[in-house]
């Protein structure tokens, strides 16, 4: 089936899913109408851009007829007209390529990310708050909700390692190609010779999920409680408010102190072990797939240097693109957008090349 057979079904059948969604007896079933509206939604945009290309490629016909009235002045309109309507044609074909690559199933998810301080000590801790907070600053310009779920900072100012939230449709469609290890190239604060030193911290994001998307048995859970440790405080040490829960097949163990209810912290601890089970099997999935690995921008080793921050030249450079910017301070402030823009477009591009193959 070439690409306008499979756009014409499209077409037919959002046009039918519009019929049923105004049928009387579909429209008291709330949640029948819910299931039918996100369809209708995840079909609305290639309905939308296939319908300009067929509008574009109309006016190209005509443009191309007048090119040859015999009349010098409206065929000279025509030639020029004719070069614009084809550029668009080419923008609306690749578009509608994308469009119709699978979808990611997670992309709409929020997200779970894990920060962790890497080589360098303190300075590996200081640049995992750095990242840290760019993070929630990104997800705060999407309209996002932050929320820690466990966090073990260091006596400067530093992170060890930071577990958070972020609440928000799409989340992991951004957030997916933040996976691997940062490197920082700058002095330290606490470098009285100004030499420039080489750090790093790791970054793991993972889908977050629901009790539907994985099962997890009351019997393959052993569950501890102990007393949160912290910076200090009334709250710090008083209760038996902290959990961990060890998922006895896998050998996963997941913690939270971060809440002052053991009943909080267990529902968010539950929370990322889910999402660690769940991307677990992903990984798993991906290993067996390792032939399409080409096509994928945004899952790969979590163990690859991914990304440089160089402080001196205000540069940061992502290894997987050959993609650099000089707008370090800019990306610090949470404006990632031109980066995972770039992110994604060469996400897609490979797993069009890889299709097209």
């Amino acid at each position: 089936m070439d690409l306008s057979d499979k756009l014409e079904d499209v077409v037919r059948s959002f046009e039918e899913l519009e019929l049923r969604m105004a049928d009387p007896g579909v429209t008291g079933n709330l949640q029948e109408l819910q299931r039918m509206a996100k369809k209708h939604a995840e079909m609305e945009e290639v309905v939308a851009v296939y319908r300009e290309f067929k509008t574009t490629r109309q006016q190209l016909y005509e443009a191309r007829e007048l090119s040859e009235s015999g009349d010098p002045e409206m065929e000279a309109l025509a030639r020029e007209e004719t070069r614009t309507l084809e550029s668009a044609i080419e923008d609306l074909e690749r578009r509608l390529q994308v469009l119709l690559l699978p979808k990611d199933p997670n992309d709409e998810k929020s997200v779970i990310v894990e920060i962790r301080g890497g080589a360098g000590g303190d300075e590996a801790a200081l640049f995992a708050a750095n990242l840290m907070r760019m993070y929630c600053r990104f997800a705060e310009l999407q309209g996002w909700r932050v929320e820690i779920l466990t966090q073990s900072e260091t006596g400067i100012g530093g992170i060890k390692e930071v577990v958070f939230r972020v609440d928000g449709t799409g989340a992991y469609s951004k957030f997916k190609y933040e996976s691997g290890v940062h490197r920082v190239q700058r002095v330290p604060v606490t470098e009285s010779s100004g030499r420039i030193h080489t750090s790093t911290a790791t970054v793991a994001v993972l889908p977050e999920v629901e009790d539907v998307d994985i099962e997890i048995r009351t019997e393959d859970l052993r569950i501890d409680t102990f007393r949160a440790s912290g910076a200090g405080g009334q709250y710090v040490n008083m209760t038996d408010s902290a959990v961990r829960i060890t998922h006895i097949p896998t050998g996963v163990v997941v913690s939270c102190q971060d809440e002052r209810s053991q009943l909080k912290n267990r529902v968010k601890a539950m929370r990322l072990l889910r999402a660690k089970l769940y991307d677990a099997e992903l990984q798993r999935k991906q290993m067996e797939q390792a032939a399409d690995r080409k096509g994928q921008v945004g899952t790969g080793d979590r163990s690859e240097r991914i990304r440089t921050y160089n402080f001196p030249q205000n540069r940061v450079t992502d290894h997987r693109i050959g993609l650099t910017l000089y707008k370090l301070d800019q990306l610090l402030e949470g404006n990632l957008s031109e980066m995972i823009d770039a992110l994604i477009l060469a996400d897609q591009s490979a797993k069009l090349q890889h299709i097209n193959q």
